[in-house]
């Protein structure tokens, strides 16, 4: 086990944090969290399995869900089997580089995951407010632009997090105050200014997440208010039940707590 100290100016190593106070019942507390993590595998999985093998399914909102379950089992992935091997085993040192890898994880996930949230809400959009349009524009070829668009977005904005992290100088403590690797949380140790973490960081967070939290909710809005117009009798409400997934799902990305605006506050 490391000690809390690192002189070094580049650590090999961080030391994850602990469970203060309930360290005699940590053994436990992953069992709860093990059953959760399966459960997670089980259902992302089935869902995933399901819409890949039905064909009346290949539809744009189930292919959406399908994403979203996919960036679920990615981002669960690597975390959770991480804290387990600390509530079991103590493992409390990750080195520097698998710790820059899981942050970068992470964050491109979530945004991922964001971007793809507000395609769905697009989706209901054009599914109760243009129909017509609706089958014409959101083809196959469109719905793998749209997945690879999320995923390039996600890299493009987070890639720079832990090459900012390389650039300062580290020569207090390496002891986290998560158990996974944040970026906030990494920077906080290091000795140098990380005013330009910070910048980018709260930049990177307001241009993808707050960006995607305003179109979705603007995007919901022109759906209610077109639901509630004197013509929208005409528009089957099936189509606005429908939208209760992506509601949820966008709901859900604003407690996510990886990646919350408490982690990115200066």
């Amino acid at each position: 086990m490391p000690s809390p100290n690192n002189t070094d100016l580049s650590p090999s190593s961080f030391v994850l944090a602990d469970t203060p106070g309930l360290e005699a019942a940590r053994f436990w507390l992953a069992f709860p969290l093990c059953s959760m993590y399966l459960m997670a595998i089980v259902g992302n999985g089935a869902v995933v399995f399901i819409v890949k093998t039905e064909l009346s399914l290949h539809a744009p909102m189930y292919i959406f869900l399908c994403m979203l379950a996919s960036i679920d089992l990615a981002l669960s992935t690597c975390t959770v089997p991480r804290m387990l091997s600390l509530l079991w085993f103590d493992w409390r040192e990750i080195s520097f580089g698998a710790c820059l890898l899981q942050m970068f994880l992470i964050h491109s996930l979530s945004a991922v995951e964001s971007t793809v949230l507000l395609a769905m809400a697009w989706d209901r959009y054009m599914a109760i407010c243009h129909p017509l349009q609706h089958a014409t524009i959101l083809t196959n070829p469109v719905m793998a632009k749209i997945g690879l668009a999320a995923v390039a977005r996600g890299v493009m904005f987070f890639l720079p997090l832990p090459l900012l992290i390389l650039r300062l100088s580290f020569c207090g403590s390496n002891v986290l105050s998560h158990s996974y690797c944040l970026h906030q949380d990494v920077m906080n140790l290091a000795c140098t200014s990380t005013t330009v973490n910070v910048v980018y960081g709260l930049t990177a967070i307001l241009l993808v997440m707050g960006l995607d939290a305003l179109l979705i909710a603007l995007s919901y809005f022109m759906i209610i208010k077109a639901v509630y117009q004197p013509y929208s009798r005409a528009i089957p409400w099936k189509r606005l039940v429908c939208s209760s997934p992506s509601i949820s799902g966008a709901i859900r990305e604003q407690k996510n707590g990886h990646i919350g605006s408490d982690q990115w506050s200066i």
